[in-house]
């Protein structure tokens, strides 16, 4: 039977989603303890993004075919036994045998978070610490640039396919809390967290609308290439189906 569910998780110590050897990886959690429930057989789980190392998720989407005979309600209740505590699923659910969230999946929308106040431990667990003021009003002016359908060359490692389209580019501050939702239909690898380092260079007086407009024309790495810091960037939401998709995180 094929399952699919929502996952949450705190990037911190993983190297990110996708399974690699040696390596501690959010997949690799899911895939042995659903194998801890399938007499040792190890299958792969399919997610809907392949997130970076240090990178969370609120709204991650997984699927997998499970063997054995517990319902969804028991495998999610034994799910939540087995992980470890930086790792959850909610909404464990049957669905189509050939369901992929990666192919079914309308759009994804990242979080970044930003702690633009004095130096926080705990905030700056999941958010990136700017000690300088930010001017949000010119970030959020700016963010539009990159909102449509672009060659995004400059903002992402080089892609044979480099053109995607971003649906909505949100900067807003809540106190001294900033976050920068960023979605899109799919994105290039290292995209959202090389977005965000041209807007904070924006909200630091550093450059305006217009110099980010010509560095995304240019297609030439932005900033020559730099990213900011995995800790900030959250997999918020997954909006599933091609008209009217189910959404997983918060809205």
């Amino acid at each position: 039977m094929r399952f699919r569910a929502a996952v949450e998780y705190d990037g911190t110590d993983f190297f990110g989603f996708q399974a690699q050897p040696g390596v501690r990886t959010v997949q690799g959690e899911l895939e042995a303890a659903l194998a801890r429930l399938s007499n040792g057989e190890r299958r792969p789980v399919d997610g809907a993004g392949r997130t970076d190392a240090g990178v969370h998720a609120l709204g991650q989407v997984i699927a997998f075919t499970y063997t054995g005979r517990l319902t969804a309600e028991e495998l999610e209740r034994a799910l939540g036994a087995l992980l470890p505590s930086d790792v959850a699923v909610r909404d464990v659910r049957r669905t189509i045998r050939a369901f992929h969230p990666r192919h079914a999946a309308r759009y994804r929308e990242y979080r970044y978070t930003v702690w633009n106040g004095p130096r926080s431990p705990l905030r700056e667990r999941t958010a990136l610490g700017v000690r300088a003021p930010l001017d949000t009003a010119a970030m959020a002016r700016a963010g539009s640039v990159f909102v449509g359908r672009h060659d995004f060359s400059a903002v992402g490692v080089a892609d044979r396919g480099p053109v995607r389209t971003v649906h909505a580019v949100r900067v807003r501050r809540d106190g001294q809390l900033v976050t920068i939702d960023v979605r899109a239909d799919a994105f290039l690898r290292g995209m959202v967290r090389r977005i965000v380092a041209v807007l904070l260079e924006v909200g630091r007086g550093k450059m305006d609308e217009t110099a980010v407009r010509e560095a995304l024309a240019a297609r030439s790495p932005a900033l020559d290439g730099a990213t900011a810091p995995a800790k900030g960037l959250c997999l918020r939401r997954v909006v599933l189906g091609r008209r009217t998709g189910e959404a997983y995180g918060d809205d």
